[in-house]
């Protein structure tokens, strides 16, 4: 029963206080300007616990609302700028590709081992890659002249073989491919080795190299076009990057990495050309 008694005295003290406000006031504009002095100086006295108390009461509010209305109007802009940043970072990834495809068409273009051969350049539409298999599906077929067994080359070499031919699309085993093999040549001698994939992302291996036979790390081999060969001569397939001969054995082991890009085939050129009969 305590809070009622409480609450209607504070309301009678407000009412009083109004009252006596509004004497000053009248009193003021009467004249009586030493009496209003003194009432007001009483006023303020009594006035200023009630409107510090009332202001510590109404601040925290106010301040509540106005960090509310700021919070709201940050994180606007936060989302905006998240918004624009995310655009920018597409727009470079966008030109970084871009720029990419850009650089591998220009370098089908200066390509100098296919000599005169005619090609067709493709787009890759699918990789297909495992532990063992490794190929990339084209957008060109043989409605562009494609064919089966047609070597497939990158800016830096030979990428693989068309194993599979339709009217606008074509299959091409990377030489990663562990059913992949390839014959080739290297060396002043023209020293002849069989490259075979041993899957996606992993080295070519050199194999059927006597020992003795001079190597170095960063040699280069080449299609030999032997005749009968499925690929024409000089086209770049491995760098040599590791090369011994283990105890007994009657061949060095060499691991070659393929000369052309196989992880970034954007575009590629397929070879028109098939083996003499």
């Amino acid at each position: 029963m305590a809070k009622p008694r409480r609450s209607r005295r504070t309301l009678t003290t407000i009412v009083v206080l109004a009252l006596v406000s509004i004497s000053i006031i009248t009193i003021s504009e009467r004249g009586g300007s030493r009496i209003a002095s003194g009432l007001r100086s009483v006023a303020n006295q009594v006035f200023s616990p009630i409107r510090s108390g009332f202001d510590d009461v109404t601040r925290p509010i106010s301040n509540f609302f106005a960090g509310a209305v700021n919070y709201g109007s940050v994180a606007q802009q936060n989302a905006e700028l998240r918004h624009t940043l995310g655009q920018l970072r597409q727009q470079q990834a966008e030109h970084a590709y871009q720029e990419r495809q850009l650089r591998q068409l220009t370098a089908l273009l200066h390509i100098k081992f296919l000599d005169s051969l005619p090609t067709v350049t493709a787009q890759t539409e699918l990789y297909n890659v495992s532990n063992f298999v490794a190929s990339i599906q084209i957008d060109k077929g043989t409605a562009d002249g494609v064919g089966l067994g047609m070597p497939v080359v990158g800016s830096g070499g030979l990428v693989g073989q068309v194993v599979e031919a339709f009217h606008h699309s074509a299959v091409v085993r990377l030489i990663t491919d562990g059913r992949s093999k390839v014959g080739v040549a290297f060396g002043a001698t023209q020293q002849l080795a069989t490259a075979q994939g041993q899957g996606a992302g992993r080295p070519l291996a050199a194999s059927f190299i006597a020992p003795g036979t001079p190597l170095h790390t960063g040699q280069v081999m080449f299609t030999n076009g032997l005749a009968d060969a499925e690929f024409p001569g000089g086209i770049p397939v491995g760098r040599v990057t590791a090369f011994g001969t283990p105890p007994g054995a009657g061949q060095i082991s060499v691991t070659l990495r393929p000369m052309a890009d196989l992880g970034q085939l954007t575009y590629v050129d397929v070879v028109l050309w098939e083996p003499a009969p």
